[in-house]
Parts: C-alpha cells; sequence; structure tokens
C-alpha cells in the first residue's frame, strides 16, 4: 500500500510538472505576440508569470523582459500611472535584484519625477554592480552635484574652519554643557567635535535623507554610534520628549549660506529658542551653563561694500543697444533674477553669489567696508524682529570713482566671545561673497563724494538689500539718481500707472523681460552673435545665389539696408518660397531675428517662456520685420517633446540651430542623436549650426581643484574619518570654472582632445589617444577642458574667450601624476552620448 501511494504521489508530481510547462510555453508565446502587437502590458504580465513559475528561465529572457519592462514603464509614465510604475519595477528587482540595466532605469525614472536622494541610491547600486556601465555613470554624477554640494568637500578641506569650530565646541561643553543638538548635522562633523569634548548627550537632526545616511554611516565609522543620535527630520519638526527627551543646552548650527540667513537659521533658531532649548543665561551674571541654553555661533555681523565689476556687470545688465545688425527695442527692459525677486510674489533668492578672488577681471571697491546689521543668535526677541521690523536705511561714502555694478555682502560669524570666522573677500576662506547686482539706475557712474543709499532687512529668510539710489552733488545740489524698480512708493504708483497705460497699448512700451544671468552673458556676447550673423549669411547666399536683390555682405554691412529692399520687392516672397530656420538653442535667443534679417525667410524659434516671446516679437517690429517672419514652433507641434520635425509635410529646414555646449563647460545631453535626427531634416545645401566643435584640453597642477573635489583624508578634519564616505559622491567633473582665474600652474600647451562633427558622423571617434607634451615639470593634479564651437571651416567660437557666455571644465584626477619637462604622456578620451571621459594612460 504505501508503494501504491508514492506511485500515485509521483504520478501527481509529473503532471504538476506537465501542467506548468505547458503553461510556461503558453505564456511565452503569448508574451511574443503582445510584443509584436506592441501591447507591453500584458507582454509584461506574461513575462512575470513566466519568471515566477520557471526561475531558470531568467537568464534566456533577461534582455526580452527588459525591454518589455522598459517600454511599458513609458507607457504608464505617459499616462501618469506613476504607482503602477514603481510597482513594475520592484516587482522586477525582485526577480533580477542585481541587474544594473534595471538599477539604471529605475533611478532614471525616479529622478524625472523629482525623487533625487532615491535615484542617487539606483545609480549607486548600478555602478557597484558594474562600475563601467557608462550610463550609470554618467546619470550618478548629475545627481551627485544635487544631492551633496560640492560645498562640503571645500569646507570640511577648511581645517581654518573646523579646528575654530572645535575649540568653540569645547569651549561650551567643558564649561558644563549637557546635552548638545546638532542642527543640519551634514556629515555629522560637528556633532564628533562635541561628543570628543565630552558632553554626556548628543543629538542630531538632518533633513537631507543622502546626507542623513551619510552621517550614519560616518558616526558608526568614528565609534560614536550610540552616542550620538541621528534623527532624519527638520529642526522644525522636533519635538520633546517625542524625539528627544530634554531641552538642551546648546545648539550649534552652520546652516549659514553666503547671505547668512538663506539656509534658514533665524526660523530654525527661533523654534529652537521656544521649544527645543533651555532658558538663555542670564546677561552679566558669573554663573555655570549647565542650566542655561546658548547656539553656536552666537552671532554675526554684516558688512556690505560697493563694488565695479565687468564681470557682474555682463551677466546682469544689457549693456548693448545692437548686436549683428538687431536692433534691441528701448520698449524691452531686460533684468536677472535677482532685480524680478524685488517684487516677486514668489521666494526668489534676491542675490547670486561669487567668490569675488577668482572673478574674471577681478573687482574694485567703490566704498570701504561698511558695518549695515549685526544679529544675536542667543536673543530670542531679536531674532522674531528680525522679520518684523523696518528696514534699516543706510548711506554708503564713495570713496573711489567707477562704475557702480554690485553690493557684495560678506559676515564675520562671532562663534563666540574668542573665536570668530569672516567670509570677507580679502580673506583666504572657503566662503563666497553675496552679491547683490545693481540694475535699474539711469546712471550707474560713481565719483568721490557721492552717497550709495539702500535699506537692509531680513525677508521671507533673507537678507535683503533693496532701493538702491545714489546721491551725488552737482553744482552745489543734491541729486539722487534712484532704482527704477524699488525707489518708493511714488516710484511704484508710477510704475503701476505708466503699466495700466501701456499694457492696452500694441506697442509693448515698458516691457520687462526677465532673464536667467547667463541669457544676459549671451545677449552680451556680440561676437557669438556675430560669428552667427556671418555665417547664416553665407549659408542663406549660397541657398539662393540668383537672387540678385538679396545679395548679401556676409561681413555684416549694408544687410538692413539689403533686407528692406528685399521687402519692397514684394516678389520675393510671393514667387519665392521662404527659406526655414529653426532655433533649438535653449534658452532667449535672438538668433532667428539675426536669421530674418538676412534675407526671405522663416524663422522659428523654440523659446517657451511668455514674456520671452512678447519680447522678441517686440524686437521684430522694432526691426521693421513682418508678422509672417517669427513664429514660434511649440505652439506648432502637437507633442512638444518631438520638437525636431518638418517646418511643414512637403518642406525641409535650410538651417537648424542646436545647443552642443551647456553653460556649465560640458556637452548638451542627447546632442548626437538630436544631430542626427536634425540631419534627416535638411534639405540640399542646409546646415547645422554649429556644424562641429573641437575639445581642447591641458595638463595643470591644481591645488585648489583638488580641495575642490574630495576631502583629503583626515587631517583636515581633525582625526575624525569622514572622508571615504562622502567621497563616494566625488564626480571626475568640476564645472562652472573660470580658466583664466583658476589658481593652477600649466604643465603643458593647450591639445586637441576630441572633434565631434554632427554634419558629418563618420569623421567622429568615440575612443581615442591624444599624446600631451610635457612643457613643466610638476604633479599633473587635473585636465581643464573648453571648446572651438565651428559654424563652418572659417567661423568658430571658443568659450574660453573673455567674451564667452559659457564656462570651462576639468576632470580631475584621483591621485597626482608627478611629470618632467619633456615627458609624454597619454591621454585616452572617450566619448559615449554626451558624457566624455580623459583618463591617463600609464
Amino acid at each position: 500500500m504505501p508503494n501504491s501511494n508514492a506511485k500515485s504521489h509521483r504520478g501527481h508530481r509529473g503532471g504538476q510538472e506537465a501542467g506548468r510547462c505547458e503553461l510556461v510555453s503558453r505564456s511565452l508565446q503569448s508574451a511574443q505576440h503582445c510584443l509584436e502587437d506592441q501591447d507591453f502590458g500584458t507582454a509584461y504580465a506574461h513575462y512575470l508569470l513566466v519568471l515566477n513559475l520557471a526561475p531558470e528561465l531568467k537568464n534566456d529572457v533577461r534582455e526580452t523582459f527588459q525591454f518589455t519592462l522598459f517600454k511599458w514603464a513609458e507607457e504608464l509614465a505617459s499616462l501618469a500611472r506613476i504607482q503602477d510604475l514603481f510597482n513594475c519595477y520592484e516587482q522586477a528587482l525582485e526577480l533580477f535584484p542585481n541587474d544594473e540595466i534595471i538599477c539604471n532605469s529605475m533611478g532614471e525614472h525616479l529622478f524625472r519625477m523629482g525623487f533625487r536622494d532615491e535615484a542617487a541610491g539606483y545609480f549607486h547600486k548600478a555602478l557597484k554592480l558594474n562600475p563601467d556601465f557608462a550610463d550609470a555613470k554618467e546619470n550618478f554624477y548629475r545627481v551627485a552635484n544635487w544631492l551633496v554640494e560640492r560645498w562640503h568637500f571645500i569646507m570640511l578641506n577648511d581645517i581654518n574652519r573646523n579646528l575654530i569650530y572645535q575649540k568653540a565646541i569645547e569651549k561650551v561643553v567643558r564649561s558644563g554643557c549637557r546635552a548638545v543638538l546638532d542642527i543640519g548635522a551634514g556629515t555629522g562633523i560637528l556633532s564628533m567635535f562635541a561628543k570628543k569634548a565630552g558632553a554626556p548627550c548628543v543629538y542630531a537632526c538632518e533633513l537631507s535623507k543622502t546626507m542623513y545616511e551619510l552621517a550614519c554611516d560616518v558616526v558608526a565609522a568614528n565609534n560614536m554610534e550610540g552616542e550620538i543620535k541621528l534623527l532624519h527630520m527638520k529642526s522644525l519638526d522636533l519635538e520633546i520628549p517625542k524625539h528627544i527627551p530634554e531641552r538642551v543646552s546648546l545648539v550649534v548650527t552652520e546652516t549659514v549660506d553666503a547671505g547668512l540667513f538663506g539656509e534658514g537659521i533665524v526660523e530654525s533658531l527661533i523654534h529652537a529658542w521656544e521649544h527645543l532649548l533651555l532658558q538663555p543665561k542670564p546677561k552679566n551674571q558669573d554663573i555655570g551653563t549647565e542650566d542655561y541654553g546658548q547656539v553656536i555661533p552666537a552671532g554675526a555681523i554684516v558688512f556690505v561694500m560697493a563694488v565695479e565689476c565687468k564681470e557682474i556687470r555682463r551677466h546682469h545688465r544689457v549693456g548693448i543697444q545692437e548686436v549683428a545688425c538687431v536692433h534691441l527695442a528701448e520698449t524691452v527692459e531686460f533684468c536677472s533674477p535677482t532685480r524680478a525677486s524685488v517684487n516677486s510674489e514668489e521666494t526668489i533668492e534676491p542675490y547670486t553669489t561669487e567668490k569675488l578672488s577668482r572673478v574674471p577681471g577681478g573687482y574694485m571697491p567703490l566704498s570701504e567696508p561698511f558695518q549695515a546689521m549685526t544679529v544675536d543668535f542667543n536673543n530670542l526677541e531679536e531674532l522674531k524682529s528680525l522679520a518684523t521690523r523696518k528696514p534699516s536705511k543706510i548711506s554708503i561714502p564713495v570713496t573711489q570713482g567707477g562704475v557702480l555694478d554690485a553690493i557684495v555682502v560678506w559676515f564675520v560669524l562671532q562663534l563666540d566671545d574668542e573665536h570668530s570666522l569672516s567670509t570677507s573677500p580679502s580673506e583666504e576662506t572657503c566662503w563666497e561673497q553675496a552679491v547683490y547686482p545693481v540694475q535699474g539706475l539711469p546712471d550707474y557712474s560713481m565719483k568721490p563724494g557721492d552717497t550709495v543709499m539702500m535699506e537692509v532687512c531680513c525677508k521671507d529668510c533673507y537678507l535683503r538689500i533693496q532701493k538702491i539710489s545714489v546721491s551725488t552733488s552737482e553744482y552745489g545740489m543734491d541729486i539722487e539718481r534712484e532704482n527704477t524698480l524699488a525707489s518708493g512708493n511714488e516710484a511704484e504708483l508710477c510704475s503701476a500707472l505708466a503699466s495700466l497705460q501701456t499694457t492696452s497699448t500694441s506697442d509693448g512700451m515698458g516691457q520687462e523681460c526677465m532673464l536667467e544671468s547667463t541669457e544676459i552673458a549671451l545677449l552680451n556676447n556680440v561676437p557669438y552673435h556675430e560669428c552667427f550673423n556671418a555665417a547664416i549669411g553665407k549659408v542663406l547666399s549660397s541657398l539662393i545665389p540668383t537672387r540678385e536683390s538679396l545679395s548679401m555682405d556676409v561681413d555684416g554691412h549694408d544687410r538692413e539696408m539689403n533686407f528692406e529692399k528685399s521687402q519692397n520687392k514684394n516678389s520675393s516672397y510671393t514667387t519665392h518660397d521662404p527659406l526655414y530656420v529653426l532655433d533649438v538653442s535653449e534658452g532667449f535667443s535672438i538668433l532667428p531675428i539675426i536669421a530674418g534679417k538676412l534675407g526671405p525667410v522663416k524663422a522659428y524659434s523654440s523659446v517657451e517662456k511668455e514674456q520671452h516671446q512678447i519680447a522678441l516679437n517686440i524686437i521684430s517690429e522694432a526691426n521693421h520685420f513682418p508678422k509672417e517672419t517669427l513664429e514660434f514652433w511649440l505652439s506648432h507641434l502637437e507633442d512638444e517633446s518631438v520638437v525636431l520635425q518638418r517646418p511643414k509635410s512637403d518642406k525641409l529646414w535650410s538651417i537648424i540651430i542646436l545647443d552642443v555646449i551647456e553653460t556649465s563647460g560640458l556637452i548638451q545631453q542627447e546632442v548626437m542623436e538630436k544631430a542626427a535626427i536634425s540631419r534627416c531634416l535638411l534639405h540640399s545645401g542646409g546646415k547645422i549650426f554649429p556644424q562641429y566643435v573641437v575639445m581642447y584640453g591641458m595638463l595643470v597642477e591644481s591645488q585648489s581643484l583638488v580641495l575642490e573635489s574630495a576631502v583629503q583624508g583626515t587631517e583636515p578634519t581633525l582625526g575624525f574619518n569622514i572622508a571615504p564616505f562622502i567621497n563616494q559622491f566625488k564626480v571626475p567633473v568640476r564645472v562652472f570654472l573660470d580658466l583664466a582665474t583658476l589658481p593652477c600652474v600649466p604643465l603643458s600647451k593647450p591639445a586637441d582632445l576630441l572633434r565631434l562633427d554632427l554634419m558629418n558622423p563618420y569623421l567622429n571617434s568615440s575612443n581615442r589617444e591624444v599624446k600631451v607634451q610635457v612643457s613643466k615639470s610638476g604633479h599633473v593634479t587635473a585636465i581643464p577642458f573648453w571648446y572651438h564651437v565651428h559654424l563652418d571651416e572659417d567661423i568658430y567660437l571658443d568659450t574660453s574667450s573673455d567674451s564667452s557666455h559659457w564656462k570651462q571644465a576639468a576632470v580631475v584626477l584621483d591621485k597626482p601624476i608627478q611629470v618632467q619637462l619633456g615627458d609624454e604622456l597619454v591621454l585616452n578620451i572617450q566619448h559615449y552620448k554626451s558624457n566624455v571621459s580623459i583618463t591617463v594612460k600609464q
């Protein structure tokens, strides 16, 4: 009987196995049919069933399963079925937990949806699984800059800053402080200072998920895991006793930015004094600190100074009235975001930041440093009054003649009565300075004896310098030159009345157009527009050689006259089809207008913002364009994600203008893919601009780049082991560099590293070796690079020139390489998609 039962069970199992195999086979067939019909959702469901029933088939169906997953995920994303999309990826990663391609794809979806912390985790995992996976590497480098900002490396390498903070914390802890709270802990270094000094209880809160997890690793590596309680939350959400058992006697923080208040220190300290700190120590009483609360830093002194700086000026004020024969209408008033922040309903940062010691062309002080404000972080009432009190009016005497370009702000952070840190531009510091560009004055020229007047306040968590005006004494009279945007109630009323009057007119009087600082620098880049003017003119003249009435002078002379003649001869537009020009470069661009002035052209701009379109229309009218000459391309598209397509079903483009180089100094993403599509959309003789790009680079020794790219061991962090953890987020490329002022020693002459040809892709090489001759002995630490952007064989733009709106970038080597004069280094240049890697062949 037992034997017959065993046979029965074996027969039953055999039947089950046969049924399983049959189901797997049918599901595989169904999945294949669904893929042929592009029914990716059903195909995905079939593959899930197959892999759950037959895990032994994983290797066989892996690639097809990946393809199906990615196609189905695209559909789900387009339908905004986000939860379903993530469920699919979670199911896929349960089946293939070590698949770097699925991990990377999951990260890309997360990043597009704004989940940068989570995206970084998947990119990082993909790289660990396959360190040579180029897509994951590029994705991780891009997201790492968001997650762990580069100033973390610079500040952790600033041994003076670390030492001063350590001494101030030690002093308080050793005087009897019992419990410490570190607000905005970052890597946890201030918490570890407190614990090492002997604080019995140390708590730390950090909002960033990435920085919180990094701090957990750092604290554990320094054997303080059970002694510092780390909390992943904002300090404003901390509650007693839910998160910490009792009020603390010391809060340490460095939640300050270049403008002092921009990281929210005032709000967080008001909350801390009201809910987390012991009462403050009474003034002028010599008693112990253990029963009282205090803050490090204890306070700050804010200084301001008026400066002249051409580099700041060209990024925040349009200084030209005409460029490449295009007249910029006086009725369009361009401004940068710092000026727009004055009247904006949104909270826009009212300043930009610069390391003034490294600004190209330098700067010139027009006044002495002036103390504008003091703040006591140990005084709750003073902190609460900062946001509510009236702005203070200050006047700064002008001591040096020049052009008023900006008000520069820095501060002295007083950690206690003995220790302080200065962010002054004259100090050797890791800090940048806050820059408030001056805009809207009728005259910016200053002379000794003039006075710069302004209001200073703290509003919306920002230090604001507003209502800047200049008082000058001429002919025995005081004359005030005011900021036209913010010069008091009367001016605001007049401006409002003027705008009411002009909005009903069609001439666009007084149209304000906000541009990013890089867009203003581009508009001020005269060689850029003149080169495009000449190159576009050459192409158009080659395409219409028989139209003598439209003869064009490619050197830029008499174009406007010729264009007006062509307009008077209506047959030019009726007898001949116009030539189509498409500008898909990013941001505000007047290139379509330049093209439109060169002949019978239908020019399309891809600008998206309404105020940019209005400004371009006003400029077109000021240059006597027929309305049909300039159009906005995105309004013609059914699917804005497919920008590159024919102008009409039966027409092709004469010129397509692409953005190849980011202002950061890197090659634009997917530019070669865009070029491939563009080549298919050009008619005979048509061109892509630029036609090709040549990358140049050189060997340098730069300790600055080394310190800005990675934490250098335990010495700068005073013995604490932080470097291995934060250096996981280092990236090999530094961007937004100014090579002209970069502290470095050139060790070679510039070398041609790479050519990217958009018109003739067969000339491109994805892998190239370049021999570079060493011209000076030293240690190679980095390879800065820049580009020559060739519009044709004769006309090119140098992205490292003084007038360039582009910045430069540099590859920073993991380890310095010692070289001698006459040596030869071999560089391996690899180009994959938009990512270029430069390594030294050993």
